[in-house]
């Protein structure tokens, strides 16, 4: 299928072919019919791309810090490369499409295959959309006309935030496409509109439709307009849909309400606020999030679970039907907003020139007869070879770390798979791989593939990697392995069954620093002692990674990395493990916690994982006590020994292991021979990270079988 683009590093758009999404459980899968360009919001990206580094790094302070503080804790270049490698990621366009069901994923019961809908999906011929996200579209609604269902709750969510009463004089600064559409609502709720703008065209559209609109390019003061119109009260509201950076508008906002009036901004401005124009008039100041109550709730948007309408009436999904409903009834007429439809293959002519367009609303129309979405495109010139690799993700780690290995070892890889098609698209353009497919079994099904690398979301793990092995692949799994120990012993079956390896990538044993230590310590050594301590930092609560079913928690998510270090050093099983945490009642997902191991050969070993740290310390340090010696890893970037003759101070960059790992596993892929992590260490601490947990609820050491 074909899908529009942009490329962050270089503000180039392109049409891009790419393998069509699967539907997902609780999503529908829709062919586009027609997609509308949200001008302001898709230039203002547009011109976001085409800026220079540092005049993005001068739109974006914030991100400056957090590289900033990177470069403290991790040094320049891996920063650097991780800047690059973000900067190099595909940005898929557009956000407001409507088209025809033709899948309905697992638990999706309001809509059936055929259905006509609007969605908030991109500009794609093929688009998987959660339930959540997903209207049905009235008989009498045209696809044109339903294609501003999203940018029309955008501006309903502003009034409704805004709360206006019949006869209430609302200013809307603004008049582009929400600020349009923005007075027909507040119209037909029988407010008094004023609408600003500087385009002649816009307010042109808004005078025939009954609005007083005054285009301010002529010089026309707006407060006093505002005054004048009102007998001198001043406006009820205001609703900014403008974009635009100057502070001006926020302040003429405050000049022109009354006395306890209401701000609402939708659009984005400078926000360099006067206390006095607020004070003196105890003004309410609210910003406007996107399509309504629901928005970047995970628990609402992805897994469907919807807000009561008694207690949430007005939801994101409700706003759509709403602005559907008043088209359907006369109430919003969006015809005469629509400046052009565009053939999909001719986007440039939106595009080419979008920073200069005039238009008001311009539509992409689709003439897919695809009736069965293409999965799998090929890329790569090549054909693969015997031993060619498979890839299952399809995120940062596998663009800046994993392909760039394998590349590096001249490993083939023939497959790179993710759910939505278009980043397994990019990254097979950028690292010449033979296929992008959206579908995982493709990988399954072909012959030449022997090894599968799965780097997708934690919950995802155990189930794709017993499909591989029941494929009779060996598979390379990063951490962690699974979740639960019923999947975790569902592996060990089938991996005894197939005969093939499974290896989790615990990179730091690869570490020139670990296997430094490791070398000193020698092979008999007898129990030693070893303290780790990750100053992971703060990750917000509501990041996919806490919750338990899909991350399962930073501790089996990320600790378990040195739980598997531990085993690689003492040389030896965890046969026990006690977790204790911060706080009176810590919840399971905590990740500020201390994790205490017992070795079956006596070595103790005690894990630190604190997120609760500076940003300005290092992240990683390990220390190692043996016979009257200690040494110590900073960050793996200098290691130190204390008492150890002949051991001399390692200094590199930062390095995790990362490179030797998959210099390793290409071997593996090319030759065969032992996996590069023994299968009983990768189930003994596997089962560890899981039993950590269980240690925390019940308080007490729990044994490792």
């Amino acid at each position: 299928m074909k899908q529009i683009i942009q490329d962050l590093k270089t503000g180039k758009t392109i049409l891009e072919e790419v393998p069509a999404p699967l539907v997902k459980t609780g999503a529908v899968l829709i062919k586009t019919q027609r997609s509308l360009v949200s001008l302001g919001t898709e230039r203002m990206l547009v011109e976001f791309g085409k800026s220079n580094l540092v005049s993005k790094a001068r739109q974006q302070p914030d991100k400056v810090k957090m590289v900033l503080d990177k470069i403290k804790t991790d040094g320049l270049m891996p920063t650097l490369e991780a800047v690059f490698s973000k900067l190099n990621q595909p940005l898929p366009m557009g956000y407001c499409n409507v088209g025809e069901v033709v899948a309905v994923g697992k638990g999706v019961k309001e809509f059936k295959v055929g259905d006509r809908v609007a969605s908030n999906g991109n500009h794609a011929e093929f688009v998987c959309v959660p339930e959540n996200l997903v209207a049905r579209i009235p008989d009498n609604v045209s696809y044109s006309e339903a294609s501003f269902t999203i940018i029309g709750a955008i501006g309903l969510q502003g009034i409704r935030l805004l709360n206006p009463t019949m006869g209430e004089t609302v200013v809307v600064i603004g008049l582009g496409l929400i600020g349009l559409i923005t007075t027909e609502l507040l119209v037909a709720n029988g407010c008094d509109v004023i609408g600003f703008d500087y385009d002649q065209s816009k307010v042109d559209i808004a005078t025939a439709k009954g609005i007083k609109a005054i285009n301010l390019s002529t010089g026309a003061d707006q407060v006093k307009i505002v005054e004048e119109h009102t007998n001198g009260v001043g406006a009820d509201g205001v609703i900014i849909t403008a974009s635009n950076k100057s502070n001006d508008i926020i302040s003429n906002s405050a000049k022109m309400s009354r006395k306890r009036g209401r701000i609402v901004l939708v659009g984005v401005i400078g926000l360099d606020i006067s206390r006095a124009d607020f004070y003196e008039k105890e003004l309410t100041f609210q910003v406007s999030c996107s399509y309504g109550p629901g928005r970047y709730d995970d628990d609402y948007e992805q897994k469907g679970q919807d807000y009561p309408l008694p207690f949430v009436r007005w939801t994101e999904k409700r706003n759509f039907q709403t602005v559907l409903g008043a088209i359907a009834n006369g109430k919003l007429d969006v015809k005469p907003l629509i400046t052009e439809e565009i053939p999909l293959a001719e986007f440039d002519k939106i595009y080419g020139n979008i920073g200069a367009s005039k238009s008001v609303a311009s539509i992409l129309v689709y003439n897919n007869e695809e009736k069965t979405p293409a999965r799998k495109v090929e890329v790569g010139a090549g054909k693969g070879k015997g031993g060619a690799l498979g890839i299952v993700g399809a995120g940062n780690f596998t663009n800046a770390m994993i392909l760039p290995a394998l590349k590096k070892n001249d490993t083939p890889v023939k497959y790179i798979a993710s759910s939505g098609g278009l980043s397994a698209k990019t990254l097979a353009n950028k690292f010449g791989v033979n296929f992008a497919t959206s579908d995982y079994k493709e990988i399954l099904a072909d012959d030449e593939v022997k090894l599968v690398l799965i780097t997708t979301r934690h919950n995802l793990h155990a189930s794709m990697a017993l499909a591989c092995l029941e494929a009779g692949k060996h598979v390379f799994v990063e951490k962690p392995l699974a979740l639960k120990l019923t999947e975790v012993n569902d592996i060990i079956a089938q991996a005894e069954k197939s005969e093939k390896s499974v290896v989790v990538g615990f990179n730091r044993r690869f570490s020139p620093h670990m296997e430094k230590i490791k070398k000193a310590l020698g092979e008999a050594s007898g129990p030693i002692n070893i303290c780790a301590t990750m100053n992971a930092g703060f990750i917000p609560k509501d990041v996919w990674i806490h919750d338990m079913e899909v991350g399962g928690g930073r501790i089996i998510g990320e600790a378990c990395h040195y739980i598997d270090l531990l085993v690689y050093l003492t040389g030896s099983p965890v046969t026990s493990v006690c977790m204790n945490a911060m706080g009176k009642n810590p919840e399971e997902n905590t990740d500020n916690a201390s994790i205490l191991l017992r070795f079956e050969n006596g070595s103790n070993g005690t894990i630190n994982y604190f997120a609760n740290g500076s940003k300005s310390y290092s992240k990683e340090r390990i220390e190692v006590y043996s016979q009257e010696r200690t040494f110590v890893c900073d960050n793996f970037r200098i290691t130190q020994g204390f008492g150890a003759k002949g051991f001399g101070k390692l200094k590199t960059k930062q390095d995790k292991g990362h490179v030797e790992q998959f210099r390793r596993l290409s071997e593996f892929a090319k030759t065969g021979g032992n996996p590069i992590i023994p299968i009983n260490e990768v189930i003994n601490v596997s089962k560890a990270s899981i039993l950590a947990v269980e240690s925390l609820k019940m308080g007490a050491w729990v044994d490792v079988d």
